[in-house]
């Protein structure tokens, strides 16, 4: 299944939730295509929003929650998303939790990371010609920060250009122009920044530079220390980074999860 690329489109009505009469050899085809065109468009929106339940789907595609959980099943069984429970903050209501999809590994892989091993292949030739060791990751490291750098000036120049309550807003709408599908909202005693996508993520696994580069760099642009609480290339449903209200000297924290 191939999603990279893939045209939005806007809201139809959905084939799965229409009747079981046999159809002409022609208009089977034409329903199968529209059965897949809607269920990659359930794939992007969980690229895109993050872990969702089949409500959030429906209210987000215009579809019915009975052909949205079809969809569902449907990329389950494929392996390209996978159910998870949806975290709970505070007290438990009363019922079970509502159930989460999240995108596998193979899911993400058929979007836009046909690069991954030409990418991996160069960092770990970074590492090699330093020396390998300590060496290679100092090198490795210092190819990241240069490379958030260069990303970082056209961040900077958006952040500027708000007031400073609006820059974990400004900063989100920065990083999805670069493919990271981000989202800002408020938290407790500060903000969370969500990035729904990482185009390097695999990369990420192997090089955890680059995630601790972005953190610094986070940290600069928004003057205070951040916390990384999550990262995709540590197998979470999103990278989550939490900002404080108050602003402090900016430090790094380490990318991966939340020591708790």
């Amino acid at each position: 299944m191939k999603y990279a690329g893939e045209a939005h489109r806007g809201p139809a009505a959905d084939p799965a939730a229409e009747g079981t009469s046999p159809l002409p050899a022609r208009d089977e085809h034409r329903v199968h295509d529209e059965q897949s065109g809607t269920r990659n468009r359930v794939a992007r929106s969980i690229l895109d929003h993050g872990p969702s339940t089949a409500a959030e789907l429906a209210l987000r595609l215009e579809l019915t929650q009975a052909a949205v959980r079809r969809h569902l099943d449907g990329l389950v069984a494929e392996g390209v998303v996978e159910p998870r429970e949806k975290r709970v903050y505070g007290a438990r209501t009363r019922g079970r939790p509502a159930k989460m999809f999240a995108l596998t590994d193979c899911g993400r892989d058929a979007f836009d990371q046909a690069y991954d091993k030409l990418a991996q292949d160069a960092m770990r030739w970074i590492a090699e010609s330093a020396g390998g060791g300590e060496r290679g990751e100092a090198a490795v490291a210092d190819f990241a920060r240069a490379r958030m750098a260069a990303q970082a000036e056209a961040y900077r120049e958006a952040l500027d250009a708000v007031p400073p309550q609006g820059r974990t807003e400004a900063l989100a709408r920065a990083l999805t122009a670069d493919g990271y599908a981000a989202t800002a909202r408020s938290a407790p005693v500060g903000e969370q920044l969500c990035q729904h996508h990482c185009p390097v993520a695999h990369v990420a696994e192997q090089f955890p530079q680059l995630c601790e580069a972005e953190t610094e760099v986070f940290s600069r642009l928004l003057g205070t220390h951040v916390q990384r609480l999550a990262t995709i290339a540590h197998g979470d449903g999103v990278c989550t980074t939490f900002i404080p209200n108050k602003t402090t000297t900016a430090s790094t924290s380490t990318a991966g999860r939340n020591p708790a």
